[in-house]
């Protein structure tokens, strides 16, 4: 397929961040299998701080693969997620830099593999892809691969938008309850010992202070304590 038809996969590529990380790496992973020539699997790994948060393989041999590079500490998984730079292994059969990884690829019919970085900072996606013979995926000859990856990367920068948007919304949420419940406990204390608002506030914060609790804690409390003499006496 040609990179101007996968529109429609892309689209569900970027849609899926919303519903989750892991499902848009698994979707990564597969589109690239799909779609790069003289790729047979691949798996999409995503560090965050230099700490792996998702890891997705379209087989489980590619998994295996993975989790020993990542257990390990070494591997061209590993390098091209610490350098951040895009690593290839042309054929694991003349392969020397990492001699344990090119064994267990090899175990499993795996001759060659490319991993392409899209660098988020602080996040970091690799996308790694393999072949089953020796220089069928490689760094220079697969533009379909590197547009993937691209997407890979807006699928990052949406997933990450879409969380700091999640946590704004949540922190307004939470401080527009704070504030509600703050004025309930400054109209208690205003009626109970007849003060203007800003000395109802003083009390509260002193309170706080006093027995090192926030505000919003002692305002509930005071709201709580009122509710049950309302019932009370009713």
């Amino acid at each position: 397929m040609a990179i101007e038809h996968l529109g429609p996969e892309v689209a569900e590529l970027l849609s899926l961040t919303n519903a989750g990380e892991a499902r848009s790496l698994s979707k990564l992973a597969e589109m690239s299998a799909w779609e790069v020539s003289g790729c047979s699997g691949a798996n999409a790994a995503v560090w965050h701080d230099q700490e792996l948060v998702s890891v997705a393989a379209t087989h489980p041999d590619l998994a295996d693969l993975a989790e020993m590079q990542i257990q390990a500490g070494h591997g061209p998984l590993i390098e091209a997620a610490r350098t951040r730079v895009p690593v290839a292994c042309p054929d694991t059969l003349e392969e020397t830099r990492w001699p344990d990884y090119a064994e267990e690829a090899l175990r499993r019919s795996i001759r060659c593999s490319v991993h392409l970085v899209q660098d988020q900072a602080p996040t970091v996606l690799v996308l790694s892809l393999f072949g089953v013979r020796p220089h069928a995926v490689t760094l220079e000859a697969s533009p379909m691969a590197d547009a993937l990856a691209a997407f890979g990367g807006a699928m990052l920068a949406n997933a990450t938008a879409y969380g700091e948007a999640q946590l704004i919304a949540s922190q307004f949420k939470d401080a527009v309850a704070s504030r509600s419940i703050v004025d309930q406990a400054k109209g208690v204390l205003m009626h109970a010992v007849g003060c203007d608002a800003d000395e109802a506030l003083r009390r509260l914060r002193g309170e706080s202070q006093r027995r090192h609790v926030k505000v919003t804690e002692v305002a509930r409390q005071v709201v709580d304590a009122y509710g049950r003499n309302s019932r009370s006496r009713s």
